[in-house]
């Protein structure tokens, strides 16, 4: 069986996890097709998409020049894609303790950050707040994505959860975490799939 590009992301942009595949994908410049998968039906639980991911979750990733390689859990898949293709390191880091702390805050983005309300969300805020006051980027003096696993759940955050939160105002209470996030955002492999996120969910509620 062909296929047309290189990777198969399962899951919509809408669900923040599969976005961060789709950020990363993008920043590598690497050629991908998405196959929705309808959480909101349970689709991701049919046995057709439990053959990729038995946990029955999204993101799924499918690399077609690797024997059709599967792999799931999100922040595993950007660690996969960067160990083979940022053959430049873009996103990634080369030193070994730098790597090792790159591992330790995707870890932390995936117990730690999502799904999160209220308090939690900022509590999260607060501990990369005190990180990014002394350094503009958590690993390695660049972006890497370490920082890109947090901008999802970071924008519902912001824009969902904490948005009518009494008395918080991220730019006056975390201004180093504002300032690193509205670099994030700006970039234009985020702004794409923040776009795509925006414009479905107004299909969708018919807005």
């Amino acid at each position: 069986m062909s296929h047309g590009k290189q990777f198969t992301l399962y899951g919509t942009v809408v669900p923040p996890n599969p976005m961060k595949v789709a950020i990363v994908l993008e920043e590598l410049g690497l050629d991908y097709e998405i196959v929705p998968i309808d959480i909101s039906t349970g689709e991701q639980k049919s046995p057709e998409f439990l053959k990729l991911n038995p946990n029955g979750r999204v993101p799924a990733l499918v690399d077609h020049s690797n024997g059709d390689f599967v792999i799931w859990e999100s922040n595993a898949i950007l660690l996969y894609i960067i160990e083979k293709y940022d053959k430049e390191h873009k996103l990634s880091v080369t030193e070994a303790n730098e790597k090792f702390a790159l591992l330790q805050w995707l870890f932390f983005q995936a117990s730690g950050q999502g799904p999160y309300f209220g308090q939690g969300a900022i509590r999260v805020i607060g501990v990369l707040e005190n990180v990014l006051s002394k350094q503009e980027w958590l690993v390695g003096g660049k972006m890497t994505i370490a920082d890109l696993s947090f901008v999802p759940w970071n924008s519902i955050a912001l824009t969902m959860v904490l948005a009518d939160y009494e008395g918080f105002d991220v730019e006056k209470q975390f201004p180093a975490f504002s300032k690193w996030h509205e670099k994030m955002t700006a970039r234009p492999s985020v702004s794409k799939q923040l776009a795509i996120r925006a414009e479905y969910i107004k299909q969708r509620d018919g807005k």
